[in-house]
């Protein structure tokens, strides 16, 4: 059959292998380190368990195999993902940002640079190599990432600047990034690799003036600030990072004038992925509350789940969770066929499931009650981490619907082209839906 959910005797290996690391490795540290009101030390207590991830190939096993990764599948990736996350979406994101800051060397940098940086990220003998994916920055006036692509030059969109110094062959990078992950390392004192995306040219606009560099672990001028305290997710690191006259060598910028094309790209290919970690949150609190109204009764003579209101609750969360895996499952088929080139379907699996499954995690909390509020189940947490799901990620309404809106508008879009799995070439032309420049 063309189609054909049914997973190959590897696939149940892999599944098997994430569930129990999911379980035995990680699920023993979460609550302790979701309770730690320092972030950094939460943070820190991520590090056993990601040792193991590491040896497992959950770290860098995304990576292609001709510079020491896995190359695992995006649809592979799905099932991994899906078991981490039903643990701790948190954990995941320090995962799924290696790729966020590594695959667009893969995809954009020279052989040279795949095999000195990415051969570095897949050999690390410690097992703690980490990638900062370096893009956001902090809201003001002017401030914030999601216009990255406005038609202005550095008075809109990224003011991270990178001046080239051609006497020294260096580039010079002044600014400020808030929000970036993993971008402070183990001891904040910086990830092994932070890949920026800056302003090559401040003249010009964000389809033209923006490029990424490689930025090493203890670079002079690189400072970072104590981590963000965040509602949910707090096991992962998100910075607030200083740059002052930070220096490196030339030979470590990539994509030049091409920066918005690995914004682009990069949070397509990792659509598919916050998609599956909605369902692993999701899937959490149902089965949770599925077996609680199994037993309690609420002062009545039977479990709740005999009450229709409880049973259509469960059954429409049941439903939901299922739609949102397979539409993960078909966007992440579809990258997968098309090296990552599938900017509308991998977005559209990204918002869907994310809004769809933060609204099931509360109903989820009304089949149970009040008790749903009690810390002493895990409703609250979920709660807070599903409430992730929409904002983060290039945000659904601050980049993902755009980014969707801006295929939809392209003359040439054909509206069955994933219903058919047919290609979609993403153009610049498709960026900036919205924007434009005011005199």
């Amino acid at each position: 059959m063309a189609i054909d959910f049914e997973l190959t005797d590897a696939q149940k290996k892999l599944q098997r292998s994430a569930r129990a690391f999911a379980k035995d490795c990680l699920e023993p540290v979460v609550r302790q380190a979701d309770l730690e009101p320092d972030t950094q030390k939460a943070f820190e207590m991520m590090r056993g368990p990601y040792r193991e991830a590491y040896k497992l190939g959950f770290a860098m096993g995304f990576l292609p195999k001709d510079y020491g990764g896995g190359g695992v599948s995006n649809v592979d990736l799905q099932l991994v993902a899906e078991e981490i996350t039903a643990v701790d979406p948190g954990f995941a994101t320090i995962l799924l940002v290696n790729g966020l800051g590594l695959m667009p060397l893969a995809w954009f940098g020279s052989e040279e640079q795949k095999r000195k940086w990415i051969g570095e990220a897949t050999s690390d003998p410690t097992g703690e190599y980490l990638a900062g994916w370096t893009v956001s920055e902090a809201a003001g006036t002017p401030g914030g990432t999601a216009n990255f692509d406005h038609p202005a030059g550095q008075s809109a969109g990224i003011s991270l600047t990178a001046t080239h110094d051609k006497g020294r062959g260096e580039y010079v990078l002044n600014g400020r990034k808030y929000w970036p992950c993993n971008a402070g390392g183990w001891d904040l004192k910086g990830a092994n690799v932070n890949v920026c995306i800056v302003r090559t040219d401040p003249n010009k606009g964000g389809k033209e003036g923006l490029s990424a560099v490689l930025v090493p672990r203890g670079a002079p001028g690189l400072s970072f600030e104590q981590p963000i305290s965040k509602l949910g997710h707090r096991l992962c690191q998100n910075n607030s990072i200083i740059f002052d006259n930070v220096r490196v060598p030339e030979e470590n910028l990539f994509a030049q004038g091409n920066g918005d094309l690995i914004i682009s790209k990069a949070f397509t290919w990792s659509g598919p992925v916050a998609a599956i970690a909605a369902v692993g949150v999701a899937r959490s609190a149902y089965e949770y509350v599925l077996d609680w109204s199994k037993t309690y009764t609420a002062g009545g003579n039977r479990p709740i789940i005999s009450h229709q209101a409880v049973g259509y609750l469960l059954a429409d969360t049941a439903m939901k969770i299922e739609a949102c895996r397979a539409f993960s499952w078909k966007a992440a088929h579809y990258l997968d066929k098309y090296d990552s080139e599938g900017h509308a379907i991998g977005a559209m699996s990204k918002v869907f499931s994310g809004e769809l499954l933060f609204t099931a995690v509360f109903k989820t909390m009304q089949a149970m009650g009040v008790n749903a509020l009690d810390k002493k189940h895990p409703l609250e947490r979920y709660l807070r981490e599903a409430a992730v799901f929409p904002l983060y990620d290039a945000g659904n309404i601050g980049m993902q619907m755009r980014k969707i809106w801006g295929v939809m508008m392209d003359p040439d879009f054909d509206p069955r082209a994933f219903a058919d799995c047919a290609p979609i070439t993403f153009k610049k032309s498709m960026e900036g839906a919205g924007l434009e420049l005011v005199a």
